[in-house]
């Protein structure tokens, strides 16, 4: 195959996917853990470097562009959706079409692999026609343009449902609306093509007559697998099409080395990477850029997004981590949350009911019931009581809690920020910290305790209870 560069691609992308009954464009809808065109643009990829690829966009434009920006592709917009041909049109004389090739996909086929594209070009090169088109057979054709061939097996036409006769009906090859062009002929021919007289759209379908009218053949690329071509059109298919993702990404770890229990209640989201020997309970949700270390434990129902677990990790069940980090042989759970940047350093310990936001958990140190700790900083070693909170945020502002190493800080103490616990310091049971503690000190907030003997009998007596 040519160097990449010699090939661009056109991504379709532009519709508003009105049988998806969604105020949300359809590419954007996720399966597999991506939106419907990150995966199209990951294909897309696998043939033509990002600078040459253009998604064609128009529906909620702003949206569909911030979404998908990060891949580094070009964007086209098309204002008003007049069919595919109007689509391209709208990208002639664009530089980053300036290839030899043009490939065609459409934005809400997710399963397409770059192995696919990958033998389209092949295929359309070895062929020397003008255009070639991904086809495939189904076995209930119905609703889609069937391939008409000619004496020598090249495609002589598209014909749509609603115009095909009942014998071309029978017909089981199915155009998938995707292509590989020679770029010459295909900017040649796009402008000459008119609008449907029915519909008012320009159909990229009608430019194989064009070929042929020029004396130009159009080939075709057969793909094997019907889903791998067909897009998305109503939320059962994309919860099908997730599903497919789901399993394939399950058994891709499965056969790595990864243990998942009840496979069919897991979701793993496709850019997730697990180790070895991991375990991975029933009905957990592995979600976003999570990196899982070898050795670890994830509970039944818990729930990781953009988590780094290193080796030897236990997730207790029904745990929700997001956008933090556990350092190896580190333990959370269960009923913990950790969110915004929480770190738990090695072999320290968080548990029950327990949440961390925004706060380093010191190696060795541990926070077993009923605490907040939001904003803070806390020491190896360090022992946070059941019931502690730090009081992080005045109103206005968030301040952060610092809390020295092999400190003990006894239940129910609420530690008002700013303020900074020295190391090895003690702080007494339902304290309320508002100031500095010096290293090795104790520091007690409370008010003294007051004892009213036969208090509550005499009460009782005067009620008459």
């Amino acid at each position: 195959m040519s160097e990449p560069s010699s090939v661009s691609v056109v991504i379709l992308a532009a519709g508003l996917g009105t049988r998806m009954r969604s105020r949300l464009p359809k590419v954007l809808h996720r399966a597999g853990g991506a939106c419907l065109l990150d995966h199209v643009i990951e294909a897309a990829k696998g043939v033509a470097e990002p600078g040459h690829i253009v998604a064609v966009i128009g529906h909620q434009a702003d949206r569909v562009r911030a979404e998908v920006a990060h891949h580094g592709i070009q964007f086209a917009l098309q204002t008003e959706q007049k069919g595919t041909g109007h689509a391209l049109r709208i990208c002639a004389g664009n530089p980053a079409l300036a290839t030899d090739r043009v490939v065609v996909v459409c934005g809400d086929s997710p399963l397409l692999r770059a192995a696919t594209l990958q033998n389209l070009i092949r295929l359309h090169e070895e062929s020397g026609c003008a255009a070639t088109l991904l086809t495939t057979f189904l076995d209930n054709p119905h609703g889609y343009g069937r391939i008409l061939r000619d004496e020598a097996g090249h495609v002589a036409a598209i014909v749509e449902e609603k115009a095909a006769t009942e014998e071309q009906k029978k017909i089981h090859e199915i155009n998938s609306g995707m292509y590989c062009f020679k770029s010459a002929a295909l900017w040649k021919h796009l402008p000459a093509l008119t609008p449907n007289p029915a519909s008012g759209e320009i159909y990229l379908t009608d430019i194989i007559e064009a070929f042929r009218g020029d004396g130009q053949a159009t080939s075709a690329c057969v793909v094997d697998e019907p889903g791998e071509v067909l897009g998305i059109n109503s939320r059962v298919e994309l919860a099908a099409m997730d599903t497919i993702f789901r399993q394939r990404k399950a058994r891709e770890l499965m056969i790595s080395g990864v243990t998942i229990e009840k496979p069919e209640t897991v979701a793993i989201d496709m850019q997730v990477t697990v180790g070895q020997d991991t375990v991975i309970e029933p009905g957990a949700r592995i979600l976003g850029a999570t990196v899982i270390g070898a050795e670890c434990h994830i509970g039944a129902g818990a729930v990781l997004k953009n988590v780094t677990a290193g080796d030897g990790v236990e997730i207790l069940p029904y745990c929700v981590l997001e956008d933090s980090t556990l350092e190896a042989h580190a333990h959370v759970g269960p009923f913990a949350k950790l969110r915004m940047n929480a770190v738990v350093e090695q072999d320290a310990q968080v548990g029950n009911f327990v949440e961390l936001k925004n706060t380093r958990l010191g190696a060795g140190a541990k926070a077993m019931h009923l605490a907040y700790l939001g904003d803070a900083t806390v020491g190896p070693k360090t022992n946070i009581g059941a019931g502690t909170i730090t009081c992080n945020y005045d109103g206005v502002k968030k301040h952060r809690t610092s809390i020295g190493e092999e400190s003990f800080i006894g239940s129910n103490s609420t530690l008002v920020a700013p303020v900074e616990i020295g190391k090895g310091a003690f702080i007494a049971a339902g304290s309320v910290i508002t100031d500095a503690v010096p290293e090795d000190a104790l520091a007690l907030g409370r008010a003294r305790q007051v004892l009213k003997e036969r208090w509550a009998k005499q009460r009782r007596e005067k009620s008459g209870k």
